[in-house]
Order: C-alpha cells, then sequence, then structure tokens
C-alpha cells in the first residue's frame, strides 16, 4: 500500500517559481510516478513522470519549464516548477503506478495524492 502527501502549492504571480513535493509512504522503488494537474472544466493531464529506472517525461506543453526529480533515500518526489504561466494554474497531484506503459494516462496509475493547488496570476 503506498500512500501520497502532497505539498508546495500556492499563488504566484506568472514568471515565477513554485517546487512541489510529493511524500510517499510505503516502498515506491517498483513504481513509476507522476504529476498531473486538473483544472476547472478540464480533464486531468499528465505533467511529468519518472520510471523507476530513473528515466523522467515531460509533456510538451511544461516542457523546458519543469522538471520532475525523486529522492529515493527521502521516498519523495518532486516537480520543480520554473516561469509559471496562468495556464499552468490547476489542482497538481501526484501517483503512483506499477508497470506503467502510458506515462500520461492517469488510469494507469493506483495510488493518488489529495492535491495541492497552484495558482499564478497574471
Amino acid at each position: 500500500q503506498v500512500q501520497l502527501v502532497e505539498s508546495g502549492g500556492g499563488s504566484v504571480q506568472a514568471g515565477g517559481s513554485l517546487r512541489l513535493s510529493c511524500a510517499a509512504s510505503g516502498n515506491t522503488d517498483r513504481y513509476s510516478m507522476g504529476w498531473f494537474r486538473q483544472a476547472p472544466g478540464k480533464e486531468r493531464e499528465g505533467v511529468a513522470n519518472i520510471d523507476p529506472d530513473g528515466s523522467t517525461g515531460i509533456a510538451d506543453s511544461v516542457k523546458g519549464r519543469f522538471t520532475i526529480a525523486k529522492d529515493n533515500a527521502k521516498n519523495t518526489l518532486y516537480l520543480q516548477m520554473n516561469s509559471l504561466k496562468p495556464e499552468d494554474a490547476a489542482m497538481y497531484y501526484c501517483a503512483a503506478g506499477y508497470l506503467v506503459a502510458a506515462k500520461y494516462d492517469p488510469y494507469e496509475y493506483n495510488y493518488w495524492g489529495q492535491g495541492t493547488q497552484v495558482t499564478v496570476s497574471s
């Protein structure tokens, strides 16, 4: 069983930065982990992913601005978000999935955190 708790959301101006954290309990060594976001009235969107072998993926919509990392010693996932835009505003969720094939498909993930809100003002 894996439990995930996100933190680090907040309100920033456009161009600013935030770092989201996702503290995991339970062994996540064999899990792919990802960050998703969902804005009101929109579908949940995959933002970034990291596989058990350390390989990462970043969605085109945030490529060059967002970075995903995992500290295995702390069992914590991070999302560094730079050059934030108003369209990045959403609830951000951390997720863990076993044998994930489609890294940005939320249905591939088994465990979810409660989310952390990111607001970006123009």
